[in-house]
């Protein structure tokens, strides 16, 4: 039975002579069978290459060599680093040298960036080439073998997103994969006629826990497209008869921001799975393609994760599972309930808003070669996860944002999280990311970067309108952007918004204390 199955390798084998299409990319489709033929000759040349549990590291788009060398990696116990292509220089470099690639795997458009880098060791093969093909042609009749694989065997090392210090990687086992692989098929009842839509760089988590992986579980077949292209979406969900895919926030805002047509719910699309969507976004992408957008919530590193489910309040992300509870990181006491009022406005955030901490049993494997960053994820034996959340008296979990969102107004604990759900209502609002920067006496002032067009007489109107925005929440400063700056795996770039705060290029409109609308703000030497 596939559901016994304990390792991504076995997974792999178990495609073996299934002669459906399993695999689509632009004009090539490729059967399940092949897939696995395909992995099994990478894994052939990885064992003749390096010794077991070598690392190799992927310097591509959504190619078929991607999910190939992860195929081959599970096959040959190997671990695959993801290496992201937005990375420049001796950032790029130390990505490659500090997981210790013997092989790294890319293609001719991605060469210019290895150009005149230092890479002792590494060894590159260059997909797409006439050397490249020769060298795979003498493995063309391996078969999978699955049999010295086992659970514990190191598969990924994949980067969290480095927006406060260099970026860590997180450790996941070919057990973990398969297990939240099959978990998630099981949760969305994925079958083996569907269609799983790749559009999330799978350098990334997202991409290869949250799609690939569980249609391996369940032999769904997966359709790629190289980079995400929000014009290009719907097409290729047609072209491939896609049912599911998974996004982050960013990505829905871009899908709604493209024209609207009469037949846009004309779509194979059973449901999207991701997280930052935001209430508005998602009441509004349903409406528009016909599509349920189901929020999830789970660290990167696997330490905790949230299921919704029916019934999860509006808002809410889900029910808190065994052994979660939200602390203050501070006094380690669990914080009290979260209390709303019949607008939906919270009011006691100052007690309620504290960090999710797993004191259950969680399969966090750590990071690579980094026992500081490892120390701040387990302390007194528990799993931190640096989010911020509120929990409700029926147990329902809110996100309120990163412990670096945390805002701080009047002695007042603030969620970034909600305050953006909020102003996303705004007509005027493509996106939204709410920040603090800091207050001239002390804590902080509420930043709001709106992308879109803003008047700053019609806000105020708008603010003033909303029956759960508290008193403490108005943004005192609107910076408007033509584009929101984004991270490579297409989250809001706050870190970024945080440090340039009102002090940039973009117009910021500022509301002083006691007035009523926005003025322009002018600063000096700016």
């Amino acid at each position: 039975m596939e559901s016994n199955r304990r390792t991504v390798a076995e997974l792999v084998a178990a495609r073996w002579d299934d002669h459906r299409p399993g695999l689509w990319f632009e004009e090539r489709t490729l059967t399940h069978h092949q897939v696995a033929a395909a992995a099994a000759a990478r894994a052939a040349l990885l064992a003749d290459l390096l010794p077991p549990g070598a690392h190799i590291g992927v310097l591509l788009d959504n190619t078929p060599e991607y999910p190939l060398w992860l195929s081959a990696a599970a096959l040959a116990r190997a671990a695959v680093a993801g290496i992201n292509p937005t990375r420049r220089g001796p950032e790029l470099a130390r990505d490659i040298l500090h997981t210790e690639c013997r092989v790294l795997v890319t293609e001719p458009a991605q060469l210019p960036l290895l150009e005149d880098l230092e890479l002792p060791g590494v060894r590159l093969l260059v997909t797409g080439t006439e050397e490249y093909e020769a060298l795979l042609a003498p493995y063309a009749d391996a078969r999978p073998d699955a049999s010295a694989a086992v659970p514990g065997d190191r598969l990924l090392l994949y980067f969290t997103s480095g927006s406060t210090g260099a970026p860590k990687a997180a450790i996941c086992t070919q057990g973990r994969l398969a297990a939240a692989g099959r978990s998630l098929a099981d949760q969305f009842g994925v079958r083996t006629d569907d269609v799983h839509y790749i559009c999330m760089p799978m350098f990334h988590g997202n991409a290869v826990i949250a799609d690939w992986a569980p249609a391996l579980a369940a032999g769904a077949g997966v359709a790629l497209r190289r980079r995400f292209s929000a014009s290009g979406f719907l097409a290729d969900v047609r072209r491939y008869r896609a049912t599911y895919f998974t996004y982050v926030g960013r990505a829905v805002q871009y899908l709604l921001a493209t024209p609207e047509r009469d037949d846009d719910r004309d779509n194979p699309l059973r449901m999207g799975f991701g997280t930052e969507a935001g209430a508005v976004d998602a009441a509004a992408f349903e409406r528009r393609f016909g599509v349920r957008l189901v929020e999830g919530y789970g660290s990167s590193e696997g330490g905790a994760a949230v299921q919704w489910s029916p019934g999860t309040p509006s808002g809410a992300v889900g029910r808190a599972g065994s052994g979660l509870v939200v602390l203050d990181p501070e006094s380690r006491k669990e914080c009290p309930a979260a209390l709303f009022d019949a607008a939906g406005r919270l009011l006691n955030g100052d007690e309620a808003i504290g960090e999710l901490v797993n004191q259950g049993p969680n399969p966090f494997e750590g990071y690579w070669r980094n026992p500081e960053a490892e120390g701040e994820r387990r302390r007194d034996g528990w799993y931190w996860t640096g989010d911020l959340f509120c929990r409700d008296s029926d147990g329902y979990l809110y996100f309120a944002g990163r412990t670096d969102d945390r805002l701080r107004v009047d002695s007042e604990n603030l969620a970034a999280a909600m305050i953006e759900n909020i102003l996303a209502r705004y007509e005027g609002a493509g996106s939204v990311a709410v920040y603090a920067v800091p207050d001239p006496v002390t804590g902080d002032q509420v930043m709001a970067a709106i992308a879109g067009s803003f008047d700053p007489e019609g806000f105020a109107g708008f603010l003033a309108a909303q029956p759960d925005l508290g008193t403490k929440m108005a943004p005192r400063f609107v910076r408007v952007v033509d584009r929101m700056p984004v991270t490579a795996t297409n989250k809001i770039h706050r870190a970024l918004l945080r440090r340039e705060g009102f002090r940039c290029t973009d117009p910021v409109w500022w509301r002083p204390p006691g007035e009523p609308t926005y003025r322009k703000l002018t600063v000096p030497n700016q």
